[in-house]
């Protein structure tokens, strides 16, 4: 029995780029950074539900820069969480493109967070802590690929 000295991770068909030992920690905070994403996505639309079918729920006592009506601010998060799950699920696949992407849509959400934070504060602290965390996930050093075609 030979014992070869080889990676835990191979590219068994040795075509196309393939991940070296770094994938570990990187791929697992690019995975950390889209499942916040797919959850801070759900919570955006799971919000804009809530204001599109009870707009009693969310009250503004105050005059406030960013006064939109309850309907407009449900559609915006509805919309922002579609595209911020989308992009979550393409950081599952570690291309730098979603990575990217990820770090403008979480600073979208963070604003639109802020905008959002007189309506309900807990839960707009709460998707914008998430955001932070998926902007240093997502510019985290990445996995190493190896072109060994």
């Amino acid at each position: 029995m030979s014992n070869d000295n080889t990676s835990m991770i191979t590219n068994l068909d040795r075509s196309g780029p393939r991940y070296t030992d770094a994938v570990g920690t990187a791929g697992g905070v690019t995975a950390f950074a889209g499942v916040l994403m797919v959850m801070t996505g759900a919570f955006h639309v799971l919000q804009g539900v809530v204001a599109l079918l009870n707009e009693d729920f969310f009250s503004l006592e105050s005059e406030y820069t960013f006064q939109f009506s309850v309907t407009a601010w449900g559609w915006i998060h509805i919309v922002l969480g579609v595209v911020v799950v989308l992009a979550g699920i393409a950081l599952f696949r570690a291309a730098v493109w979603a990575r990217t992407v990820a770090v403008i849509l979480a600073a979208t959400s963070m604003v639109a967070s802020f905008a959002w934070l007189p309506h309900y504060p807990f839960w707009s602290l709460a998707v914008i802590a998430f955001d932070a965390l998926v902007i240093w996930a997502a510019v985290f050093r990445g996995p190493n690929l190896v072109d060994e075609s």
